[in-house]
């Protein structure tokens, strides 16, 4: 045989064993990571299966078992050739140390259209040792730690029963999606976790999160610029500061949000209940089409606030009002206890007052020492109807 023959017959006898390797990891357009060599830290494992999946025509699934694994700072790009799941059924290590992170994420899908995560697992970012070294309850401008899970420009996504824990930063970052939806989707982090948003979206369009369970030391859900469609439903925030339209009116540029529709939460031992928030004396925007509707709260300060005198940490100025326009804005049929006196606060701009507030069915008691439940109201008269339990406004 000749030498030409000869490496011929070699590269057909590595294409067969890749091809043959291959068809051993995926069974049915399954991948498993374990066949990929996964055992204890399953980065390269996973990299590998999902590659193999992304580039399958027909759709795939890419699967974790149960288990406990570690897992390093990974990105799970697109596009795919059809639809891919990863399926997570094990539960997921983080490294510790922030610094073995870059880009601030520690999970980040991307790019991918039709993309299920599903499974019973877990994410753990084993933030606790970040925590205490962040500097992001004194300073806006800290730096920012690693996020467990990122999903920037995913188009028709489900998340359903997946759990994400202590994560170092937010839990789950949304970035110029269109048509993702969570559900039954757990969030779970001690109050006292710093800057841990469960979920927290920005520029998407059509975000559904639906009956999940959020416990974390920040937002529950936070709404960001460019938002439109977000449909919060069925969902149980607390610990956390509540559910938070902003804040808006910080940053230049910031695109409108509008439709933003959150109903039938329970929001519990939380620093808020539901909340709109922007700057003072920075950045114009507008917020319009947000609707609050059939909550309970129990036990919650600050119950119903919209806050455009928003000032954390007292690192801002407060000499120019809040450039950002807010409209059409209800909140119906509202109940329960509140932890302060003021379970209505409408704090709006004085350039550029709120237009088409309404409350509606507020039934919020306070039983403290410090007198009746009341409501306060500035530079904004909204449409009251129905049971108005606090007096004011």
């Amino acid at each position: 045989m000749g030498l030409k023959a000869v490496s011929s017959a070699i590269v057909l006898f590595s294409l067969l064993l890749l091809l043959s390797s291959t068809a051993k990891a995926q069974s049915n357009g399954v991948f498993d990571v374990t066949k990929y060599g996964g055992k204890q830290d399953i980065t390269t494992a996973l990299t590998n299966a999902w590659k193999d999946a992304c580039a399958s025509t027909k759709p795939s699934k890419v699967r974790i078992p149960s288990g406990t694994y570690s897992l390093r700072q990974v990105t799970l790009a697109g596009p795919c050739k059809s639809a891919i799941e990863l399926q997570v059924n094990g539960i997921l290590k983080a490294p510790v140390n922030p610094d073995q992170f870059s880009g601030g994420h520690w999970v980040n899908f991307r790019y991918i259209d039709h993309l299920t995560l599903s499974g019973s697992g877990t994410f753990d970012g084993q933030g606790n040792v970040a925590w205490s070294k962040s500097t992001c309850s004194k300073n806006k401008n800290c730096e920012g730690l690693p996020m467990n899970i990122r999903f920037d420009f995913i188009t028709n996504g489900l998340v359903r029963d997946i759990t994400t824990q202590d994560s170092k930063n937010f839990h789950v970052n949304v970035l110029e999606c269109k048509n993702l939806t969570f559900q039954h989707f757990t969030v779970t982090a001690p109050a006292e976790s710093i800057n841990t948003d469960g979920i927290h979206i920005g520029r998407s369009t059509g975000i559904y999160i639906i009956d999940s369970k959020i416990g974390t030391g920040d937002d529950c859900i936070s709404v960001g610029d460019g938002t439109e469609e977000l449909h919060v439903t069925g969902v149980t925030c607390g610990p956390g500061h509540g559910i938070s339209v902003g804040s808006l009116g910080r940053y230049p540029n910031e695109k409108p949000v509008s439709g933003i529709f959150v109903k039938n939460c329970t929001i519990s031992n939380t620093a808020n209940g539901v909340r709109i928030k922007s700057w003072p004396d920075l950045y114009g925007g507008v917020a319009s089409n947000m609707h609050f509707e059939d909550i309970v709260m129990n036990n919650v300060q600050n119950p119903i606030l919209l806050d455009q005198v928003y000032c954390p940490w007292n690192q801002c100025s407060l000499k120019a009002p809040s450039k950002v326009k807010i409209s059409d804005v209800s909140f119906k049929n509202i109940r329960g206890t509140s932890a302060t006196p003021v379970v209505v606060k409408l704090a709006c701009s004085s350039g550029i007052p709120c237009e088409k507030v309404e409350l509606a069915n507020i039934n919020l008691v306070y039983s403290g020492s410090e007198g009746p439940a009341k409501s306060q109201c500035s530079n904004v008269k909204p449409k009251i109807s129905g049971i108005m339990s606090a007096s004011g406004c």
